[in-house]
């Protein structure tokens, strides 16, 4: 299987006038070593990969494709979401999700929530996801209801009193975009334009997708 990270280093690497040979030097392993795993071929050792991080100066975390999860900021962005919207799809709201995160992470290299995603039919989503919906409607922040076959989702009045403090004005920038951008589209327009995102194709059925692979993508495509 093709190391996920690998397009992420290389761009990294090439940002900052490495050669591949002083990486593999510093890395402690052979040219052609570091060649076969920037082309997908070879894994990493955890020291080796610490090496990398530290030669480019970002954390194994960000190089692996995210961060510590930070669930009441994953929280907000969901309030954040139903804030401008009366109802969201269930699956649509995953979506816009997700396009904040990897959004985030295509101009900072570090995601908005450090959540991973996992490919399954409907798109990238959230791990915790489903879980924290759950949590969300039993603590009475937000309602779901069933019309026409899809789960609505809206904020109830509990939720509206959380403070969205933990989203940056940058962030809450950014979800304003990406609302707009799909606002009154339809939830099937959405997945379909996720499927066609390479950590999405680049995936196995319930494998992780990448952030780094998220990099590759041209800008219009993004969200």
């Amino acid at each position: 299987m093709a190391t996920s990270y690998a397009p992420l280093i290389r761009e990294l690497r090439e940002k900052r006038g490495l050669s591949q040979a002083s990486m593999a030097e510093r890395i402690g392993i052979s040219r052609s070593s570091y060649i076969a795993f920037e082309q997908g071929v070879r894994e990493l050792s955890l020291s080796e990969a610490e090496k990398v991080a530290e030669t480019l100066g970002i954390t194994v975390e960000t190089m692996m494709g995210g961060s510590v999860p930070d669930y009441e900021k994953y929280r907000q962005m969901i309030l954040a979401f139903l804030r401008i919207n009366k109802q969201l799809p269930k699956t649509k709201l995953a979506k816009l999700l997700y396009f904040a995160d990897f959004g985030w992470f295509y101009k900072n290299l570090h995601s908005m929530s450090g959540m991973q995603y996992r490919k399954i039919q409907y798109g990238p989503v959230a791990d915790a996801y489903f879980r924290l919906i759950d949590e969300m409607f039993d603590g009475g922040e937000i309602n779901v209801e069933q019309k026409d076959g899809a789960m609505l989702i809206s904020e109830t009045r509990g939720g509206a009193k959380n403070a969205l403090s933990r989203l940056s004005s940058e962030e809450k920038k950014l979800i304003e975009q990406i609302d707009k951008k799909w606002k009154g589209k339809k939830t099937a327009d959405i997945v379909a334009f996720t499927h066609q995102q390479l950590p999405y194709l680049y995936a196995n059925d319930n494998e992780i997708v990448s952030y780094g692979l998220f990099t590759q993508e041209d800008p219009v495509d993004i969200f």
